[in-house]
C-alpha cells in the first residue's frame, strides 16, 4: 500500500494526573526528519519516542507534541518556604545592586518554578501513559497517511492509464504517418519534375522509418509504466524509486519527440511529459 507524507493525528487521555494530548503532524520531507515539543517533566521520553519514530515511518518531517493540563487535584496545595526563601535572598541580592530598584511584587514571586507546591505526580505510570498514548496516535497518523497514499495512487494510476493511451494512438499512426511521408517525397519530386530511382526512393524511405521510428521507445514506455504500478503495490517505502522512475519516463518521452517526422508524434511526446510532471507532483509526498 502507499502511504503519503503529509497526515496529522490527535489523541487524548485523561489520567488521575490531569489529561495527556498528543499531536502528531507529518510533511514531504526526503528524509526522516522527527521534531519533539515535551513538557520539562516528561523529556525523558524523548529517545523512546525517536526510537518508535524510526521504526514505524521512513521518511517526512514530523513534529510531535505532548500537552499535560492538570487537574484540579493537582492544583498548588501550599507554599515551599525554602524555595521562596531562596527567591527572595537572590532578588534581594540583585536590589542591593542597583541604585533604584523596585520593591519585590509577591505576585511574581508566586510565578517561580518550585515556589508553589504541588501534590508529587507518580513519573513512572506518567510516563508509561504518554508512550501508550504516542503508539496509538502514531497509529492514527499512520492509517491517515496510508488513506491519503491510496488516493494520490489512484491519481497516478490515472495517468499511466493516460501514457498508455497516448502509446496506444501513436503506435497505430506510425505506419500512416510513415505513407504519408512517402507520398510527400513523391508528390514534391512531380511538382518539380524530378526523376528519382525507384530504389534510391525506397533506400531513402528505409533511411527515414529507421531514423524515425520509436516502436523501442514505446517499449521501453511501456516497461517503465508496468514498473510504476509494481512499486505502487509492493507496499514499501516507494518515493523515492517512484521519482527514479518518473526520470525514465521523461527520458523515453524526449528521445520520442527527438524521432517526431509528424506533429502527431509531436504532440504525444507533449502530453506524454505533461502527465509525467503531474504525477512527479504527487510522487513528492509519497513515502
Amino acid at each position: 500500500m502507499t502511504h503519503s507524507m503529509t497526515a496529522f493525528a490527535r489523541q487524548e487521555y485523561n489520567g488521575p494526573y490531569g489529561t495527556l494530548t498528543w499531536e502528531i503532524r507529518s510533511v514531504n520531507h526526503r528524509y526522516l526528519e522527527p521534531h519533539l515539543r515535551l513538557p520539562e517533566n516528561l523529556r525523558g521520553l524523548e529517545s523512546s519516542v525517536r526510537d518508535t519514530l524510526r521504526k514505524q515511518l521512513s521518511r517526512g518531517k514530523v513534529e510531535c507534541s505532548l500537552k499535560l493540563a492538570e487537574t484540579g487535584s493537582q492544583e498548588a496545595t501550599g507554599i515551599n518556604s525554602e524555595r521562596a526563601q531562596q527567591v527572595i535572598t537572590m532578588a534581594e541580592q540583585l536590589a542591593n545592586m542597583l541604585q533604584q530598584p523596585a520593591p519585590l511584587n509577591p505576585l511574581e514571586l508566586l510565578q517561580y518554578p518550585g515556589v508553589i507546591s504541588s501534590p508529587e505526580i507518580d513519573t513512572d505510570s506518567l510516563q508509561a501513559d504518554a508512550l501508550r498514548l504516542f503508539s496509538v496516535t502514531l497509529e492514527q497518523l499512520k492509517a491517515n497517511r496510508a488513506r491519503e497514499g491510496s488516493e494520490l495512487a489512484r491519481l497516478i494510476e490515472e495517468r499511466l492509464a493516460g501514457i498508455e493511451q497516448e502509446i496506444r494512438t501513436l503506435g497505430e499512426a506510425i505506419p500512416g504517418m510513415l505513407e504519408q511521408q512517402r507520398q510527400k517525397i513523391l508528390d514534391r519530386c512531380s511538382e518539380i519534375s524530378l526523376e528519382i530511382d525507384p530504389q534510391r526512393l525506397e533506400q531513402e524511405l528505409v533511411l527515414l522509418a529507421q531514423r524515425s521510428d520509436v516502436a523501442e521507445e514505446l517499449d521501453r514506455l511501456q516497461t517503465h509504466l508496468r514498473e510504476v504500478r509494481h512499486i505502487l503495490n509492493s507496499g514499501n517505502a516507494v518515493g523515492r524509486r517512484l521519482d527514479f522512475l518518473m526520470q525514465e519516463l521523461n527520458r523515453e518521452a524526449n528521445t520520442l519527440g527527438s524521432k517526431a517526422i509528424d506533429v502527431r508524434t509531436t504532440q504525444a511526446s507533449v502530453n506524454i511529459k505533461v502527465l509525467i510532471e503531474q504525477m512527479r507532483e504527487q510522487i513528492q509526498n509519497i513515502e
